[in-house]
């Protein structure tokens, strides 16, 4: 029976699932870590060849047999980021990451330029953002002049990935929705927000072309050689790693909201049609389907938790052990979470801070608690957006690696007052970018299947992590939610003022 291979390029690992179809099993997942370049001014970034070493490193535990069995391949990969290649191929640059806030300045340019935040929702659908790629740009012209010059390619990077595997260059709509560029309503790119970040160029001959979401292409006879596959292995388009998580969540038609619980945070849904907010309450993506994802994203997620874990000695595997004896609200502590800025609320110049300490209360038990109700409360102010504008869910499907937390499955469950359902691939991108490459070998051989049948299919939920929301500790978290908006109006006074007086 043949396999598809679903990969994870993340910012702090690689990730490879292989999955049997036929049997609806996973059959191998395996995993290598990646390095941060973290600079004192919010950059972020990584070398590509270390994605492309870690995926050598990944094939080379999976079991050669089973690498004879795989059919096609899908690429999950980071979001935003900017992958600088000159005429021949070579990356020129580090890629500055989506968790990168360091082209702030670039951001509120470009939107300057195109006629204020206002306007570029109009024009595409988003405002450009902290972290989206649009703003490397300028960001890159200013600072790497010569890498500005010599560029001829414009990559993310899952597209990288891609070109790596095949030697083919192309993008699609889903992970394209967060360079900024894209208007999101026609899928097209938008010729006055490439104008507004760079007027004297134009950008557009560097971008690669936009394929339709069930794309896919020959792997590179090379390559495939060298991780021990087949010849006639086909890599799907892939696509972000949030459009690939709400594929592995089933998320692929209207009513179903997902939420990823990952280095960042996310909120998602699936619509028929693009769902674009005037005042950007939320993200409106292309999803890699050939549908629109409506998108809440904050920047601290498992970031808030791993920092505590790894300031007191302990590991995140054993947060939920650390907690024990704690109660919601953390004894009094209000944890903002904004350890790499934030990009929602858009607070790029923000930084982590904790209140309510007192003599009694400063334990690692209820810092670490107070983390992850502070990354939690974060991804339930963006919710409250679409509760305002009429939306209405009846649970969530929960997927990353703080999925795996029972604690923080049941907390997700209280905060957002509506029960959790985990499916039983935990790894949601990797298995959403395995079963888009899946839908797409099917297309490719003429078999136009339909992707909710698919995901129906394929994606079930593990009912032993499922979660129910608790009649006593709801009320409790509802008061302390409120006392996290109070710190959070604080903290949006003091960094807004501050990045106004620093500009000036």
């Amino acid at each position: 029976m043949k396999l598809v291979v679903g990969l994870d390029v993340g910012t702090q690992s690689v990730k490879l699932i292989a999955y049997d179809p036929a049997e609806r099993r996973v059959v191998a997942i395996h995993g290598q870590a990646l390095e941060l370049i973290v600079g004192a001014d919010g950059s972020r970034e990584q070398k590509a060849e270390w994605w492309t070493d870690a995926i050598r490193a990944c094939f080379a535990k999976l079991d050669p047999v089973l690498r004879a069995r795989v059919a096609a391949i899908g690429v999950s990969g980071q979001q935003h980021g900017f992958v600088p290649m000159d005429a021949t191929g070579k990356v020129l640059a580090p890629a500055k990451l989506w968790c990168d806030t360091s082209t702030q300045r670039e951001c509120d340019d470009i939107m300057a330029a195109a006629g204020g935040a206002g306007r570029c929702v109009a024009l595409g659908g988003n405002p450009i953002l902290a972290g989206y790629t649009a703003s490397k740009l300028p960001w890159t012209r200013r600072h790497r002049p010569d890498v500005y010059r010599r560029l001829a390619t414009i990559m993310l990077p899952h597209d990288y990935v891609n070109f790596w595997l095949t030697r083919e260059r192309w993008m699609e709509c889903g992970d394209a929705s967060g360079t900024g560029w894209l208007d999101v309503r026609t899928r097209r790119w938008s010729p006055p927000l490439l104008a507004a970040t760079d007027p004297e160029r134009d950008l557009s001959a560097c971008l690669p072309p936009l394929v339709e979401a069930d794309a896919s292409f020959p792997i590179d006879p090379a390559i495939a050689g060298e991780l021990g596959l087949s010849r006639e292995v086909r890599v799907s388009a892939g696509g972000g790693d949030n459009m690939m998580a709400a594929i592995g969540t089933g998320n692929v038609a209207p009513g179903v909201l997902s939420m990823s619980l990952g280095t960042s945070g996310t909120l998602f849904t699936c619509t028929d049609h693009p769902v674009v907010d005037d005042k950007a309450g939320w993200a409106a993506f292309c999803s890699s389907t050939g549908s629109w994802l409506s998108l809440i994203c904050t920047m601290n997620c498992t970031v808030a938790t791993e920092s505590v874990a790894r300031a007191f000695g302990f590991s995140a595997r054993d947060g939920d052990a650390v907690m024990s004896g704690t109660a919601p609200g953390a004894g009094g502590l209000v944890l903002l979470p904004f350890f790499n800025g934030e990009r929602m609320p858009d607070l790029p110049h923000a930084r982590g801070s904790l209140h309510g300490m007192d003599a009694g209360n400063l334990t690692r038990g209820n810092l670490y608690r107070a983390a992850m109700e502070g990354a939690t409360y974060a991804l339930r102010n963006g919710y409250d957006a679409w509760l305002a504008v009429g939306l209405r869910f009846d649970a969530i499907r929960l997927t990353g690696g703080g999925s795996q937390s029972a604690v923080w499955r049941q907390m997700v469950a209280d905060v957002f007052e509506l029960p959790v359902e985990v499916p039983a691939q935990a790894e949601g991108a990797a298995f959403g970018a395995a079963l888009q490459a899946l839908w797409a070998c099917e297309n490719a051989g003429g078999a136009h299947a339909d992707f909710a049948a698919i995901a129906n299919e394929h994606v079930l939920v593990d009912p032993g992590f499922s979660a129910r929301p608790d009649v006593v500790n709801t009320p409790a978290y509802r008061s302390h939610y409120r006392q996290f908006l109070r710190h959070l109006d604080t903290a949006k006074s003091f960094y807004t003022n501050r990045h106004v007086a620093g500009a000036a």
